[in-house]
């Protein structure tokens, strides 16, 4: 992941991590040390949220998907959260 990182074109979604783990037995601990490498690698500029709907399903619901990343990103400036959740995407996929 830092690897890619290192291109600046190159972006990440934080999603798909409580579906393809160990998604019976994962804890929010462990998805958000996955996000904290995400962030740190990404920056809040290249780092978009990502649903995986609906294949997140099998290992979490989405209200609860999305508490989780709020409250990882929530030590983050307003700017950076609303990249996060919205403008990183549209930058991204120009829209």
């Amino acid at each position: 992941m830092r690897q890619m990182a290192e291109r600046p074109n190159v972006y990440c979604k934080l999603s798909g991590m409580a579906s393809e783990g160990d998604w019976k037995n994962w804890t929010e601990e462990q998805l958000v040390r996955y996000a904290e490498v995400a962030l740190e690698a990404f920056g809040p500029k290249r780092l978009m949220f990502g649903s995986d709907w609906p294949v997140a399903l099998l290992a979490v619901e989405y209200q609860r998907w999305v508490a989780i990343v709020d409250d990882f990103i929530s030590t983050l400036s307003e700017d950076e959260q609303a990249a996060i959740w919205g403008e990183t995407a549209a930058r991204a996929y120009k829209l």
